[in-house]
């Protein structure tokens, strides 16, 4: 249960995070906002280590190259999120970037990339594809059609 309602307010914080952004990118330019949000994050997440840490932050030095991009990431992630609010709208935008998660998730799934076990892709994901992608088609209607 609490995977659930964390992955609740993962999407809900999302969300809100990104119109967040994209209202400060207005203000300050795309780098700097980014530079802000990320910089409060990382300080953030230092305190909090620093107060309720207890893992092993040296184990780093042998972790495979491909698991320490988060941070890369996360700059690709806030840029484009800010970029695709603006050129859309909010619900227009979090429903593709649902479905490309969706995507790139069962992809994931499917070939067990990044250590994850293999899990298949059976026609009911496909269906459910299909749904949320004809939902953005049905909620964009009218701008598709030019009107």
């Amino acid at each position: 249960m609490i995977g659930v309602i964390c992955s609740i307010i993962a999407g809900a914080v999302m969300s809100l995070q990104g119109v967040i952004n994209t209202r400060l990118t207005e203000r300050v330019g795309i780098l700097e906002a980014n530079l802000f949000v990320q910089g409060t994050a990382f300080l953030l997440s230092l305190l909090a280590m620093l107060i309720f840490g207890r893992g092993n932050l040296a184990a780093v030095k042998g972790t495979k190259w491909i698991y320490l991009v988060g941070g890369v990431l996360g700059l690709v992630i806030t840029v484009t999120v800010i970029l695709s609010i603006k050129g859309l709208s909010p619900t227009a935008a979090v429903s593709i970037i649902l479905i490309a998660q969706l995507l790139t998730a069962a992809l994931i799934d499917l070939f067990g990339w990044l250590g994850t076990e293999k899990t298949p892709f059976g026609w009911q994901k496909f269906v459910g594809l299909a749904l949320m992608v004809g939902g953005i088609v049905l909620f964009k209607w009218r701008a598709i059609r030019g009107g």
